[in-house]
C-alpha cells in the first residue's frame, strides 16, 4: 500500500504520518513511499488507540502548563457539574456570553449560547480567562442521572476481549431543512435488496437497517437536529458516523453550521455528502469553498481529508459509493464499535410515542447483549415492563434483536423517554407510573405544568400548549423553541402531550389562555368546532420548522421596538408669512444637512430648545417638495403650540423604529 492512501484512510497528511509511525513502535523512514499490507492493517488496528492516548497525554500537558502558570494568581472559584450550558457558565464567571464564545472558538470549540460543554473544557477555558474551575458537588440522585450515560461504556467494558464482535456503525443524517435528508434516507433505504424483497418499509420507527458489501450499516432516522443534541445532552451516544448533507445549489446555510456545531460537539467521524448535483444551478466547487471558508471543512482534494461524495438522491446517483465511503470510515476505527451478542442487553430509547392499539411503544437502539421476547425491562432500577412484543424496521415480529439494531418494543408500562438508558433486569417495582420523572402522558392526561398561568398577565408572553405523534418530536419542539432568541417576549408551554388533539384540550386552552398547536397529529371535529366557537387559536403543523418561524412571527410582532433619533439639518428663519393658533407659514435657509417635510423639529431661541414641533410640508419657489438640501432657501408650514421668531433655529430629525430580528 502506498503510503498517501495509508494517510487517507487514517486522515492525516503523509508528513504526520510519518512523524506519529515512530512513535508507535513502526520503524519506516521519511523517505519511504509504500508499505506491506501486513503492517499497514497493523497500523490502522492500533492508529485509534494512539490517537486517545495521545490527545489524552496532550490535555494532561496542557492541564499541567496552566496549573503552574496561574498558581500564583487569584483566580474566581467557580464550581460546575460534568456539563454546563454556555449561557450557565458566562454567568456563573461574570463575563459575556460573546467573549466566553469568543475565548472557546479560540480553543477550536464551536458552540452556540445554548449548547454544553464537559468540565473539561470548562477548566481549560476558565484557566484562560484567570478562573478556577472546581466540581460541583452533586447529590446521589442527581449523580446516578449524570453517570447514566457511562452505563453502557461499563457494560461493554465488562466484556472480555475475546467475547468482543464487531457490530454495525451507526449513521445520522444532518443538515439544513430543504438539503435532501429525507430524499437521502429514501435513496438509502431504496439500494437495500433484503427490505425490497420482504415487501419494504411498512412502518417508520425512528431507525432501519441495509446492508452494503455484506455489512450492515444502521441509520437513525431523527425527527431533527433538535432531537439528536436533546439525545446527545442526556449524555446518550447513538451515533457513530454523521453524514453532513450541503445542496449543490444552494450552499452552506445557518442550520448547516448548527449541524456541524452538534456533530463537533458529539466527537464522531463525518462525511459531507453534496446533495442536488443533478440541479442546473448546482455548482460543487462553490460548495467546497464555502464549506472550507465558513466551517473549516477542507476536504479531499482542497487540501483537507475529509470525504466529500457529490450524490443525487433524487435521481440515485453515488448512492452506493457514499455507502461505501461509510464503510471504509467505519473500518478505520472498529475498536470503537464492539459489542458482546451474548451479554447484558442494554441501549438507548431513540424513539417514543402512545399508540391506540398498542399502548406505550418504543424504539430502542440496542448497543450491547441481545434482547428477547419476554425480557424484563428497567430504567435506573425501576420496572418499566416486558418486551412482550418486537418488531424489527419493517414492520415484521421477531424473536431476539443484537447490538447495533433498531427494534420497536411493545410491553411498556412506564412511558420512556427519548435518551433514557434501557437495561434487561429486575427492577423495584413502583404503583406510581411516573417513576423516574413526570413523562408525557396520552391526550386524556396532558401534563399540566402551571395551573396558576391564568392568573398571570399575558401581556408580552406567548402561551403554548403542544400535542405531537412522538416524545422525540415533542421534545425537539420544545428544544427549539426555548433556544428561540426572545427579546422580552416569554414563550411558556405550559402542557404537552401525545395523540390526537380533543375537546379536552381545547377546554384547557381556553382556560390559561393558550394557543394549541399539534405536529403530525390530527385534530377530531368535535375538538375544531369547539376551539371556532371558544375562539382558541389551534394549528396542525407537518414540519418542524414551520411551527418555529410561526412563532417567531408572532414573537417579532410583540417584540417593542427601539426608537432612534437620527438628526437630519438646521434651517433658520428668515421670515414669517402667517401665523395661526397652532401652525405658522414660514421662510428659512437650510443652514446644515437636510430638512424634509412630515419630520420633527426642535424650536431652538438663544441656544436655548423652547419648543418641539413637526414640519408638515415643504417648498422652493412655488413647486412643493419633500427635501431641501444645505444652502437652500424655502418656505414650510410648522406645527407649534410656540409661535416661531425671526432668526429662530429648528433641528429637524425623525424618529425611526428599530426591530430586533428574532433568532
Amino acid at each position: 500500500m502506498n503510503l498517501t492512501e495509508l494517510a487517507r484512510i487514517l486522515r492525516v497528511t503523509p508528513n504526520e504520518l510519518k512523524d506519529h509511525l515512530p512513535a508507535m513502535g513502526f520503524d519506516i523512514g521519511q523517505k519511504a513511499i509504500k508499505i506491506d499490507n501486513h503492517t499497514s492493517k497493523k497500523i490502522i488496528s492500533l492508529w485509534p488507540n494512539y490517537i486517545r492516548r495521545k490527545e489524552r497525554e496532550d490535555r494532561q500537558r496542557r492541564r499541567e502548563t496552566l496549573t503552574n502558570n496561574n498558581e500564583s494568581k487569584e483566580k474566581k472559584k467557580i464550581a460546575i457539574g460534568k456539563f454546563v450550558v454556555v449561557r450557565d457558565f458566562a454567568v456563573l464567571a461574570g463575563l459575556p456570553v460573546n467573549r466566553l464564545v469568543t475565548e472557546l472558538m479560540k480553543n477550536g470549540i464551536f458552540a452556540s449560547l445554548n449548547e454544553k460543554i464537559d468540565f473539561d473544557t470548562a477548566m481549560i477555558v476558565g484557566a484562560d480567562l484567570g478562573l478556577e474551575i472546581v466540581p460541583e458537588e452533586i447529590s446521589e440522585e442527581e449523580n446516578s442521572k449524570v453517570d447514566d450515560s457511562e452505563k453502557i461504556k461499563q457494560a461493554i467494558g465488562k466484556e472480555a476481549d475475546c467475547d468482543l464482535c464487531l457490530r454495525p456503525p451507526v449513521i445520522v443524517v444532518m443538515g439544513h431543512v430543504d438539503h435532501g435528508k429525507t430524499m437521502l434516507l429514501d435513496a438509502v433505504r431504496n439500494t437495500n435488496v433484503i427490505a425490497g424483497e420482504a415487501g419494504g418499509i411498512t412502518q417508520h420507527i425512528g431507525a432501519y437497517q441495509v446492508m452494503r458489501k455484506n455489512k450492515f450499516l444502521t441509520f437513525i432516522d431523527t425527527p431533527g437536529h433538535e432531537a439528536f443534541t436533546a439525545m446527545r445532552n442526556r449524555g446518550a451516544k447513538v451515533a457513530d458516523i454523521a453524514i453532513l448533507v450541503v445542496a449543490a445549489d444552494d450552499g452552506v446555510k445557518p442550520q448547516t453550521v448548527e449541524a456541524f456545531r452538534i456533530i463537533q460537539a458529539a466527537n464522531i467521524p463525518y462525511i459531507v455528502a453534496i446533495n442536488k448535483i443533478d440541479k442546473d444551478e448546482a455548482n460543487i466547487d462553490r460548495v467546497k469553498q464555502e464549506l472550507a471558508n465558513q466551517l473549516n471543512i477542507l476536504v479531499e482534494g482542497w487540501g483537507g481529508n475529509i470525504i466529500a461524495v457529490p450524490i443525487s438522491a433524487k435521481n440515485g446517483t453515488n448512492i452506493e459509493e457514499l455507502l461505501d465511503m461509510l464503510i471504509l470510515v467505519s473500518d478505520v476505527d472498529q475498536t470503537s464499535l464492539r459489542a458482546n451478542p451474548d451479554g447484558q442487553a442494554i441501549g438507548t430509547i431513540i424513539e417514543s410515542n402512545m399508540d391506540k392499539s398498542e399502548g406505550i411503544v418504543a424504539t430502542l437502539l440496542v448497543q450491547n447483549g441481545t434482547l428477547r421476547v419476554g425480557d424484563e425491562l428497567m430504567y435506573n432500577g425501576i420496572d418499566y415492563g416486558r418486551a412482550r412484543g418486537l418488531k424489527n424496521y419493517l414492520g415484521q415480529n421477531v424473536s431476539e434483536v443484537g447490538p447495533s439494531t433498531p427494534v420497536k418494543i411493545i410491553g411498556f408500562k412506564t412511558q420512556p423517554e427519548v435518551g433514557d438508558i434501557i437495561e434487561v433486569g429486575r427492577g423495584e417495582k413502583i404503583k406510581n407510573k411516573k417513576a423516574h420523572k413526570a413523562p408525557i402522558s396520552s391526550s386524556e392526561n396532558s401534563t399540566q405544568s402551571n395551573d396558576e398561568s391564568s392568573e398571570e398577565n399575558h401581556e408580552n408572553k406567548i402561551i403554548i400548549m403542544l400535542k405531537g405523534d412522538t416524545l422525540g418530536t415533542v421534545e425537539a419542539i420544545e428544544n427549539s423553541l426555548g433556544k428561540i432568541d426572545t427579546q422580552g417576549v416569554k414563550v411558556k408551554i405550559v402542557a404537552k402531550g401525545l395523540g390526537n388533539v380533543t375537546e379536552g384540550d381545547v377546554s384547557r386552552a381556553e382556560a390559561v389562555g393558550a394557543k394549541l398547536l399539534g405536529f403530525s397529529v390530527k385534530a377530531s371535529p368535535k375538538a375544531m368546532e369547539m376551539a371556532r366557537e371558544k375562539k382558541v387559536s389551534m394549528k396542525i403543523y407537518k414540519i418542524i420548522y414551520e411551527l418555529i418561524n410561526d412563532i417567531k412571527a408572532e414573537i417579532q410582532e410583540l417584540v417593542k421596538p427601539e426608537i432612534v433619533r437620527v438628526d437630519l439639518g438646521k434651517v433658520k428663519i428668515l421670515a414669517i408669512f402667517r401665523s395661526d393658533k397652532k401652525s405658522q407659514i414660514l421662510g428659512g435657509k437650510v443652514i446644515s444637512g437636510v430638512i424634509r417635510s412630515n419630520t420633527l423639529a426642535e424650536l431652538v431661541r438663544h441656544g436655548e430648545i423652547i419648543e418641539e414641533g413637526k414640519i408638515i410640508s415643504l417648498k422652493t419657489g412655488k413647486e412643493e417638495v419633500k427635501e431641501v438640501e444645505n444652502g437652500t432657501e424655502c418656505g414650510f408650514l410648522f406645527e407649534s403650540r410656540t409661535p416661531a421668531e425671526k432668526d429662530d433655529v429648528l433641528n429637524v430629525y425623525q424618529e425611526d423604529k428599530i426591530y430586533k430580528k428574532i433568532k
